[in-house]
């Protein structure tokens, strides 16, 4: 749930395709979307807040709805085979690293839908879609059998250099999750450039939106304890896509109910 100014609302869409493979976005992209869970609503002016007994964050009452929300996404992760086949490299990640293990599961759901093979259009490989001259910079190297990016299909390599990146820029970004976020996306440099803020690329600016998001549902108020300001200008259009992707055990037909899923 990116703080933006005025209002703002973190309802996740889903669809899941003649793959079995779900696909998550911030908006109803076309016909076949429906909607997974609603989040909640909040008004920045208002709401913004410091965080009291009973509640998430700012403005993010921990009420039956948005608990119902958690537990269906939960519920969901708990169900992807694909992430079953990961889940205990995960978690060894976030025991090794003290890293959030809730984060990880976001952004590694936002990446690359726990897809271990995963290789974007620009090369990034693996569940946490890094690209091999990143990977390097965090100890993956090359040798006679295997390229770095081969190693990267490997969970537990990817899951340790990637997390090693993500700790260096919570370093540089302390206490600005939404930096963080952003960096990862779009590269540090670039949130340098932008005078430490979020660059303006759609792609990046609904990146941190689906993260923090689906962060916020799966650990209530953990978002908020890293810290993040505001967005600086107004709420820039959605029109790019997002998605994470996680097989799905139900065919496509199945998410026609998705009604159902709403708490």
């Amino acid at each position: 749930m990116l703080l933006l100014p005025g209002m703002a609302k973190a309802d996740i869409w889903a669809y899941v395709d003649a793959q079995g493979v779900t696909h998550f976005s911030n908006q109803a992209l076309d016909a076949r979307y429906r909607l997974f869970f609603r989040g909640s609503s909040f008004d920045t002016q208002r709401d913004a807040m410091p965080r009291q007994a009973g509640q998430a964050g700012p403005g993010l009452k921990v009420d039956a709805a948005s608990a119902g929300a958690a537990a269906k996404l939960a519920g969901y992760f708990a169900n992807s085979n694909q992430y079953k086949q990961v889940r205990t490299h995960v978690e060894r990640t976030a025991q090794s690293t003290g890293l959030d293990h809730e984060l990880l599961k976001a952004l590694i759901a936002t990446e690359s839908g726990f897809a271990a093979h995963a290789v974007s259009p620009k090369g990034a490989v693996g569940l946490m879609q890094l690209m091999p001259d990143t990977a390097q910079r965090f100890g993956v190297r090359a040798d006679k059998d295997r390229t770095v990016a081969q190693k990267l299909t490997d969970p537990a390599t990817n899951l340790q250099a990637g997390a090693r990146y993500l700790q260096y820029l919570m370093g540089l970004f302390p206490g600005r999750l939404d930096l963080v976020l952003a960096a990862y996306n779009a590269g540090e440099n670039a949130v340098k450039r932008f005078g430490q803020a979020i660059p303006p690329y759609q792609e990046t600016q609904n990146y941190v939106r689906t993260v923090l998001a689906l962060y916020e549902q799966l650990a209530p108020g953990a978002a908020q304890n890293h810290g993040r300001a505001a967005v600086p200008g107004r709420t820039p259009a959605v029109t790019g896509r997002v998605r994470m992707e996680l097989p799905g055990s139900q065919p496509a037909a199945d998410l026609s109910n998705t009604p159902s899923f709403l708490p």
